[in-house]
């Protein structure tokens, strides 16, 4: 049975090229948000096998959208995804219970490599 994933990024160009990377690879987005509070929100309605959240956004970051959803649900599966130079918020993530991190910009083997170690 195909994986449902969330994506959760500010730029719905990042977005749009990890669904594309997931879809080929025979995983189904059940749902895409821009900020944390929406990932939280979407979390709780589609309740995905896994969620692809990016660090650094507007209204609620990535890592108190991590910190949420583990309250909610402890055995989330959450993979972050950063920028280079973002090693301190890794850890952080990491800590709060994120299983993986993907560096940006993406390499597709990479992506889902750490998809497949955290969900198949």
């Amino acid at each position: 049975m195909a994986k449902n994933i969330l994506i959760c990024d500010d730029a719905a160009f990042m977005r749009m090229m990890i669904k594309d990377i997931l879809t080929k690879n025979g995983y189904n987005v059940v749902a895409e948000a821009e900020n944390g509070a929406k990932a939280v929100e979407k979390y709780q309605e589609t309740k995905p096998d896994l969620v692809l959240m990016d660090i650094t956004m507007p209204e609620m970051d990535g890592i108190q959208a991590l910190k949420k959803i583990k309250s909610m649900d402890p055995n989330a599966s959450v993979i972050m995804c950063s920028a280079m130079g973002q090693q301190a918020m890794v850890i952080e993530s990491i800590q709060s219970g994120a299983r993986d991190f993907i560096v940006k910009p993406f390499q597709p083997d990479r992506v889902i490599e750490a998809v497949k170690k955290v969900v198949d």
